[in-house]
């Protein structure tokens, strides 16, 4: 079993992240982002431009429906509110639930009650953050996805032919703009082989973690600056929302003031690497740590090297997640990163020891002993294949060291043992840009197997 599996894992699709144009959907969680159709409106794209307007004028065209027959209109805002193939948002289950009828009946009354939108519509359907409330994040872009499931199906397909991502025959219901109705539509398309449910792909282009028009920023860069308000005065929710639906006035100006900094909304990645002064105060922060858990300085190791590893083996290793486990007694933190064998190293380490991802094991020991290696080593299973690494702070005494030649002489198991020392030249390389940091894992591989007899 895969820690935190993605599509392209389970089918040996050796792509990393940064190779691919979508977001690497998980099998068993969301991708905690969000399509942002502020970034639609804002691209150099034309294409992505008139997408953009294809969801504007559709939810425009829903809250026409809404003057005429409430009913219908209502019905259709609750099926397209909850978006599930895409897998965005927070949800460990890959399963959203729909909006009820109060909220749907309460985000489409704004076409009645709003003088504004009752006459031209909305230009940016995010605004309903300021007006309606618990409409948040998770409703805007899921309400896109739908809106925009036409083209994410050929778009899905695009990309699966191009990387060759298997696909299957399925039914798919999605809504057509035209009818404003849903319809059946078989198509290839894949599927989450532990669900069956069907995938589609979002550009990471669109992506981000908070919608560039949001509530917290209308509050905190608009409404807290105000002349009007006393120092301190906290405005409820409920209330600033109510006021913005009589004073719609005062949501354009704060759009209008969004849409002039738009050069400042950028695309969020999954995952960023810390900066080169960050990298360096971490290093420094673990070289001056004292060994062992007094004041909580193993906490203290692992907190500093998790981001600091993640950042300078990506984007050759994709970082998976932290995770503790128990061996012996004792608890043990690991680093799983996937292995896309997107480097020579990487490959050979996948061909060899058939590690689909590498587990990290982290000791904070004045002397790392056989009986830690013995713990990793029972660990390298069919999950992680027969290679690990363990990072401490000083090199192994001759006796551990001859103790992992003879994991990989009876049973063919690599265990490297980093240091600080590796560590640090690590850092020297990431700062300098000149090799990759993973290069210095593929030195202290290589002084390995030179020792392990022929």
């Amino acid at each position: 079993m895969i820690i935190r599996p993605r599509l392209n894992d389970f089918h040996n699709l050796t792509f990393t992240q940064t190779d691919v144009d979508f977001a690497i959907p998980f099998l068993d969680e969301d991708i905690p982002l969000y399509l942002d159709p502020f970034l639609l409106w804002k691209s150099p794209s034309q294409q992505d431009n008139s997408l953009h307007t294809t969801i504007t004028n559709s939810f425009n065209q829903l809250g026409n429906m809404f003057l005429k027959d409430e009913n219908q209109a209502v019905s259709i805002l609750k099926e397209i509110s909850e978006c599930d193939a895409v897998g965005l948002g927070n949800s460990k289950s890959k399963q959203g639930k729909k909006i009820g009828d109060k909220m749907a009946y309460s985000v489409l009354s704004t076409f009645r009650d709003i003088p504004q939108i009752n006459k031209q519509g909305y230009t940016h359907f995010e605004e309903l953050q300021l007006l309606v409330d618990s409409f948040s994040k998770d409703r805007v872009s899921d309400i896109a996805c739908n809106l925009l499931e036409s083209f994410l199906i050929d778009y899905t397909i695009q990309q699966c032919e191009k990387h060759n991502v298997p696909m299957e025959i399925v039914n798919i219901d999605f809504f057509d703009l035209k009818k404003m109705a849903f319809v059946s539509e078989k198509v290839q398309l894949p599927t989450n082989p532990i669900s069956k449910d069907q995938i589609l792909f979002v550009p990471k282009r669109w992506l981000r973690f908070v919608p560039w028009i949001n509530y917290e920023d209308f509050y905190k860069d608009y409404v807290s600056m105000s002349d009007k308000l006393d120092a301190g005065t906290t405005i409820p929710r409920v209330q600033l929302l109510d006021y913005n639906r009589q004073n719609y006035d005062q949501v354009q100006e704060f759009i209008k003031r969004k849409q002039l900094s738009q050069k400042d909304c950028q695309n969020d990645p999954l995952f960023s690497q810390i900066p080169i002064l960050s990298s360096k105060r971490k290093l420094g922060n673990i070289l001056k740590l004292p060994t062992g858990k007094t004041d909580n300085a193993d906490q203290q190791y692992e907190k500093d090297l998790c981001p600091l590893l993640a950042s300078m083996l990506f984007p050759e290793l994709d970082f998976a997640k932290p995770q503790a486990r128990t061996a012996d007694g004792v608890l043990i933190r690991d680093l799983i990163f996937y292995n896309n064998t997107s480097h020579d190293f990487l490959k050979e380490i996948y061909d060899k020891y058939n590690s689909r991802q590498i587990v990290f094991e982290l000791k904070n020991v004045k002397e790392v002993t056989t009986t830690h290696v013995n713990q990793l080593n029972r660990y390298l299973n069919n999950e992680f294949g027969s290679f690990g690494v363990i990072f401490t702070r000083n090199e192994p005494p001759k006796s551990v060291y001859k103790n992992t030649i003879d994991l990989w002489s009876g049973q063919r198991k690599c265990i490297l043992i980093m240091t600080d020392n590796d560590l640090e030249l690590m850092s020297q390389v990431y700062e300098n840009k000149q090799r990759l940091p993973i290069d210095v894992l593929k030195k202290k591989y290589v002084e390995f197997t030179r020792q392990c007899p022929s």
